[in-house]
């Protein structure tokens, strides 16, 4: 029987030994790429080929959102698992909408590693018990996020954080390497979806709401 193969692209090694050691329990699953940089991953997966690649999204050195099109330029019958803390609906639609065939927390169980390894290989879509009840939350206005909270972008949300954790515009260029002006225009935006009329209601607004960033 052809086994499945796996490719593991993740910065933290303790979690791609603690996946390795999960796959080597199923006959049927074989880890044959392992790596916590994301130019290594490009060119192992470019030889590989694996049939499931599990990806995370955020690296020291750029994110799993930049990568993806490379990805499945380079190997396009790997289908991407993406297993990431981030539960948010902006990070689902946007990795669904770059080819991800599934979604998965990293508070997901292991029979929802398999099972979503399953669904993918059969040519199906999986979102995880968390992300599944969090949409449904949403859709039906029982959620404790605003609905307004979720038509911020990525980068947006990415802002809005780092506002919360106190830092000035320039600090936020300087981090998320990007010019002040685009800065300043995230903050407009930020402003003008969360109906906020400044700076200081803003962060009032972030500070009295749930906004699951943690």
């Amino acid at each position: 029987m052809k086994k499945i193969t796996v490719a593991i692209v993740d910065d933290h090694k303790l979690i791609r030994e603690m996946w390795t050691m999960l796959f080597a329990s199923k006959d049927k699953i074989e880890v044959i790429v392992e790596t916590g940089e994301l130019e290594e991953s490009i060119e192992l997966i470019r030889v590989k080929k694996p049939d499931i690649i599990l990806l995370d999204i955020n690296f020291p050195k750029g994110s799993g959102l930049d990568v993806m099109p490379r990805l499945k330029e380079i190997s396009p019958l790997s289908k991407i698992i993406v297993i990431t803390m981030h539960n948010q609906p902006a990070y689902v639609k946007k990795m669904m909408r770059l080819g991800a065939k599934a979604y998965i927390t990293k508070d997901a169980s292991n029979d929802e590693m398999f099972k979503a390894i399953d669904v993918v290989m059969k040519g199906g879509i999986y979102l995880c018990k968390e992300i599944s009840e969090s949409l449904a939350k949403k859709v039906s206005g029982t959620g404790a996020q605003k609905q307004d909270v979720k038509e911020l972008s990525i980068r947006e949300i990415d802002v809005v954080k780092l506002i919360k954790d106190g830092f000035s515009s320039k600090a936020i260029s300087e981090q998320l390497k990007i010019s002040i002006r685009t800065v300043e225009l995230h903050r407009h935006n930020i402003l003008k979806k969360l109906n906020s009329k400044n700076t200081v209601s803003l962060i009032n607004y972030i500070n009295t709401t749930d906004l699951s960033f943690n």
